[in-house]
């Protein structure tokens, strides 16, 4: 796991790299599912979820339309806190977050897939098996045909001909008036 130093300063050091970076390079780790720790540079303290939660608002913060918790959201997740028994929420939104990303996920894979494979190329391809199918069916059924008009002997390895007492040489060659 990669481990970032927060300084007093607030700069964040990547130890793997041996560089600083910033939230946004932190945001890149999390898009390429790199795992990362934070930790204060002089106690080891876990800084990650604040370093998490920091990310998020930069985000929500940012320009266009990528706001994610809206203003009544926000309220009630506060109000979840003040709860004397607080929901367990934090598992619910992991894993309606983990099925949703997977969700898009597939979506996104069935889209490509269709982009790629336009009606007319759908159907390029759906010729193309038919005619590979059709091309097996007559070859083998013309393979069957030539197979049962020819001669048993050539179904026969040339060990089996010499035992049954007929080689290729004696049938073709032996032709002398006797």
């Amino acid at each position: 796991m990669r481990v970032i130093r927060k300084y007093a300063n607030r700069r964040l050091y990547d130890t793997q790299q041996s560089r600083y970076v910033t939230l946004e390079d932190l945001r890149h780790l999390i898009l390429e599912e790199e795992p990362f720790r934070v930790e204060d540079a002089k106690s080891g303290e876990d800084l990650t979820r604040t370093i998490l939660l920091s990310i998020i608002i930069e985000q929500e913060q940012g320009e266009g339309e990528s706001e994610v918790f809206s203003n009544d959201l926000l309220a009630q997740l506060i109000r979840v806190y003040d709860m004397t028994s607080p929901l367990p929420l934090s598992r619910y939104l992991e894993q309606g977050t983990r099925l949703m990303l997977s969700q898009q996920k597939r979506m996104q894979n069935q889209w490509k897939q269709a982009v790629r494979n336009s009606p007319i190329e759908v159907m390029r391809e759906l010729a193309e098996e038919n005619m590979h199918f059709w091309k097996n069916t007559f070859n083998k059924t013309d393979q069957d045909a030539i197979e049962q008009d020819a001669p048993d002997s050539q179904d026969e390895s040339p060990d089996e001909a010499e035992s049954s007492g007929k080689t290729k040489s004696s049938d073709k060659n032996d032709k002398t008036p006797g």
